[in-house]
């Protein structure tokens, strides 16, 4: 399997659950370690990469999980900062200092992505749709290149979902950042994805534009049962 992603691209990866979705993504970040090839990412090879140069490749790759990850009993800003700990001194991680700009920097992404007024609540206090959006103000925190999303409404409801991927959206096409983003609904996928690609058993069954993907072709990734909820 190869795929190369052009910057500024916002493309969705589809298939079946085991289809190899959130690997691939993993691998991009080496949070899972490829078992053979090579990711390469603005001109770094990923996968030889020395403890050092991947912490700087991941410091601009920003990542939004689908359980959220946040420290749960810490407070929403505290959430925040810690997208900032790749650029911070490892002691002042463990002594919890954050110099007062990047303060700022975490409240001004929190206004972006709509709950300042939730700077000082507990991660635990919010509803899922709040907690995915503390994610989006984390990894932009990186200030990212790229952000990997995997599969970031699929415990949202769907207005929810909408509100969500408009944030992620908005990071694509205002700031220029590129995105890979794993969903399940081809409506969602067709509204914010510029290109689509899908797996089935880990290979590529499908990589074109989204008015290309079709209920049919969108029968034979998922099966022929498969049911398709339009979320509008």
């Amino acid at each position: 399997m190869s795929v190369e992603v052009a910057r500024g691209e916002f493309l969705i990866i589809i298939g079946l659950s085991g289809s190899g979705k959130s690997t691939l993504l993993r691998c991009i970040n080496r949070l899972i370690e490829p078992t053979s090839g090579r990711v390469v990412f603005a001109g770094h090879d990923v996968t030889a990469a020395p403890p050092q140069e991947l912490r700087e490749i991941r410091r601009k790759i920003g990542m939004i999980f689908q359980q959220f990850n946040l420290v749960r009993r810490a407070s929403v800003l505290t959430n925040v900062l810690t997208g900032r700990l790749g650029y911070l001194p490892p002691a002042w991680a463990l002594a919890n200092y954050f110099p007062a700009p990047v303060v700022d920097r975490a409240m001004a992404n929190l206004e972006r992505v709509g709950i300042p007024e939730k700077a000082f609540v507990r991660g635990d206090a919010l509803s899922g749709g709040q907690q995915q959006r503390v994610g989006i103000a984390r990894a932009l925190m990186q200030e990212p290149e790229l952000i990997l999303a995997d599969e970031p409404v699929a415990s949202l409801d769907p207005a929810t979902s909408h509100s969500v991927l408009r944030y992620v959206e908005e990071l694509n096409k205002r700031d220029g950042i590129t995105v890979l983003c794993c969903l399940h609904f081809l409506s969602l996928a067709r509204r914010y994805g510029t290109r689509i690609l899908a797996l089935k058993a880990g290979q590529i069954v499908f990589d074109g534009r989204p008015n290309d993907i079709n209920e049919a072709r969108f029968a034979e990734i998922y099966g022929e049962d498969a049911i398709e909820v339009e979320i509008r």
